[in-house]
């Protein structure tokens, strides 16, 4: 969870802005509390490097200290969301390492996947064209995906000689879009249809290219606006209770609810219900 910390708060310094975070291998911007990650190597379909995979995979796990971002939207420049991993930058050399070498960069990429569901901000992807390899688990790491009609998602590791299971797809997957399913697209490698993705769950709406980006930030902006302690919280629990019996999970809850039930922002919810308004929450 993320609880903002006041300026006057000894742990002040520990928690660091990202607003003004330069990225250098992808793109970042800010407004709102709604961050924007773009992959931004559209001439190559956005695919990612060593350096982009590091770079992503730091940011995100620097997101849990950061108080200002809210909500975080990723999406791809020049109408396709990401290719995978570079085949030239990538693929060549992977094929000349040794196995210790080779383990560092598998738990690299699945450490990106780990970064973005363990942020306490939600994680909406706009996903555009071609989503695939690394990028469709990108894309299946976000909490909520939304696509176009050209989408096309495909967990092509079978592709290129490698197994379905891949920066955690055989876990993941399942839980959306059901094992059958899972099975099919990891064993065959196959593009994932836009509507496909709609009716089996992958993404929560399909909208017009033109009009993706903006309707995914102003859903992030949305969210932005809410109780971002008790989404951090709810985060954590969606991830938490896949291990949990149903037993567990509803004691984990109730001691989670009864945490929030402490924040100022539920005083806040009452307070504006009992007046009649609408509450202007504040994350604490």
């Amino acid at each position: 969870m993320k609880h903002y910390i006041g300026a006057s708060n000894p742990m002040r310094e520990q928690f660091n802005p990202q607003a003004s975070y330069v990225a250098e291998h992808f793109s970042w911007s800010f407004a709102g509390g709604v961050g924007t990650v773009t992959l931004n190597r559209p001439d190559r379909k956005n695919p990612l490097t060593f350096q982009s995979y590091a770079e992503l995979r730091d940011f995100f796990y620097a997101l849990r200290f950061a108080t200002d971002v809210k909500a975080i939207v990723v999406t791809g420049a020049g109408g396709n969301f990401c290719s995978g991993g570079d085949v030239h930058e990538i693929i060549g050399p992977l094929t000349t390492m040794t196995m210790p070498e080779l383990l560092e960069f598998t738990r690299m990429t699945g450490d990106l996947v780990k970064a973005m569901r363990v942020c306490p901000q939600p994680v909406l992807g706009a996903i555009d064209g071609i989503c695939a390899g690394a990028g469709a688990m990108m894309a299946l790491a976000c909490d909520m995906r939304y696509g176009t009609e050209s989408t096309k998602t495909a967990f092509l590791f079978t592709r290129v000689g490698l197994a379905g299971a891949d920066m955690g797809a055989c876990a993941l997957l399942p839980r959306m879009i059901g094992q059958g399913r899972a099975s099919e697209l990891l064993f065959t490698g196959r593009a994932m249809t836009a509507h496909e993705g709609l009716a089996w769950g992958f993404f929560n709406d399909l909208y017009e290219s033109a009009d993706l980006l903006a309707n995914v930030q102003a859903t992030a902006r949305a969210l932005a606006d809410g109780p971002t302690f008790a989404h951090g919280m709810t985060k954590t629990m969606l991830g938490q209770e896949w291990s949990m019996t149903i037993e567990q999970a509803i004691e984990a809850e109730a001691q989670a609810q009864a945490i929030c039930m402490q924040t100022e922002d539920f005083r806040r919810a009452y307070e504006a219900f009992a007046a009649k308004q609408k509450p202007v929450f504040q994350g604490d």
